[in-house]
Parts: structure tokens; C-alpha cells; sequence
């Protein structure tokens, strides 16, 4: 390992110890749900490694249980997954000047990534490509781990496993409220709130994900450009 490898990596590790926290939970709560549906530690990694879609793999479980057609599972998976496609384009100008390991960083691309690459100021001291890769690896290192653990001890449990596949939202809530306590400009988290709850009202829990986004992203533009607007007026 390189220096300055190294300086990236050293940086990039407290920044992902929430991460740490939650996906161990999260992969071991996922492991064991694997585990008591009958499907052994090597599918787990299997599915940890090349699928890493923690709500996704949650869900996977009961598609594999169920032994549903690949179709469906595809559609579920692309309805469940297409929120990626607006943490893509929000991340076009961190990503644009990323000459190595773009396709990795795209393809484990998570809500806890996206949060803390999102929020982060590279130091000019640091190569931009290492601290987004260290951040992207460890995070998929933490769902592993963890996952791992839960297929291991899953098989000596007997207890209720029903609430498991909370988990996930649960992490979402304590990341949410980490961002708005460091955050003073709270009104793109309130658009989301607002816009989320009245796609909620208007197309049902099963069908509003997509219709919120396009909501959620129309707001934000137009706010962005009304800003911009406002500051060329001042200028």
C-alpha cells in the first residue's frame, strides 16, 4: 500500500464506522434470515458480494423461498432499485473527474455510500478516485462481514426471526437524522418528507418510490435554478 493509498484509507475508516455499525447488524440480521429459509453461508456471500442491494437482498429471501419466476424477480428488483438511477445523477459531478475503479464505485453504489460520499469534501492532500474507493470497498467489506456472521450462527438460533428485515429502514431513520442535525439548510429533506408522503397518498405504499423521486428531483432543480437566478440578479 502505497502513501498515499494509505492517508486515503486512514481517512476514510472513521468516516464509515456508522456504516461499520449498521451493515454488521444489517448483514447478520439478512444472514440469518438466509439461513433459517434453508439457503447455506456460500449463497449468502454469493448474493453479499454480486448482488449488495441490502433491501433488495432482504426481499430475495422470500423470492428464493417462494421460487418465483425470474421476470418478477427482475421487475421487483428494478422497482425496488430504480432510486439508484437519481443517486447516479446526483453523483455526476463527484464522479466526473474519477479515473479508476468508476465502474466498481457504480456498482456498489448503497443509500449509506451514497449518504457519506454525498456529504464528503475530499482534502486537496488526498487522491479523489482512493478516498471514494476506500469508502465504496469498506462499506461492501461491512455487508459481508456481517452477512457472513449472521449465515454462520443463523443455523444455532431458534428464536422469532419476524422484524428482522426492519433493520434496514431503522439504519435509514438514524442516517437521516445524523444528516439533518449537521446540515443548517433543511429544506431538500423536507421536500423529500413532503413529496414522499403525498406520493404515499396519491399511488399507494406499493407504487410511489418512482413518482417521489421525479417529485423530489423536479422540486430541487427548480429550486436550484431560483437560486442561481437570485445570486445572478445580485451580481
Amino acid at each position: 500500500m502505497n502513501k498515499g493509498t494509505k492517508q486515503a484509507f486512514q481517512y476514510v475508516v472513521p468516516k464509515t464506522i456508522p456504516v461499520l455499525v449498521g451493515y454488521l447488524f444489517l448483514g447478520a440480521a439478512y444472514g440469518i434470515l438466509m439461513q433459517v429459509n434453508g439457503f447455506g453461508i456460500g449463497w449468502t456471500l454469493i448474493s453479499s458480494i454480486f448482488i449488495y442491494a441490502g433491501s433488495l437482498q432482504y426481499l430475495e429471501v422470500t423470492l428464493l423461498a417462494g421460487l418465483v419466476s425470474p421476470v418478477y424477480a427482475f421487475l421487483m428488483g428494478l422497482m425496488i432499485n430504480a432510486r439508484h438511477l437519481f443517486y447516479g445523477i446526483s453523483l455526476l459531478n463527484k464522479y466526473r473527474d474519477v479515473k479508476k475503479g468508476k465502474p466498481y464505485l457504480i456498482f456498489a453504489l448503497t443509500d449509506e455510500t451514497f449518504s457519506v460520499i454525498c456529504d464528503e469534501n475530499v482534502p486537496e492532500t488526498l487522491e479523489q478516485d482512493k478516498v471514494f474507493f476506500w469508502i465504496t470497498f469498506l462499506d461492501q467489506c461491512y455487508w459481508v462481514m456481517g452477512s457472513a456472521v449472521g449465515a454462520l450462527v443463523g443455523g444455532f438460533l431458534t428464536f422469532n426471526t419476524q422484524g428482522l428485515d426492519f433493520a434496514l429502514t431503522a439504519l435509514f431513520v438514524v442516517i437521516f437524522t445524523d444528516q439533518w442535525k449537521h446540515q443548517r439548510n433543511h429544506r431538500p429533506a423536507l421536500i423529500g418528507l413532503l413529496g414522499s408522503a403525498a406520493c404515499v397518498v396519491v399511488f399507494g405504499t406499493s407504487a410511489f418510490l418512482i413518482p417521489a423521486m421525479l417529485v423530489i428531483i423536479l422540486a430541487l432543480t427548480c429550486g436550484y435554478k431560483r437560486e442561481k437566478r437570485v445570486e445572478r440578479g445580485i451580481r
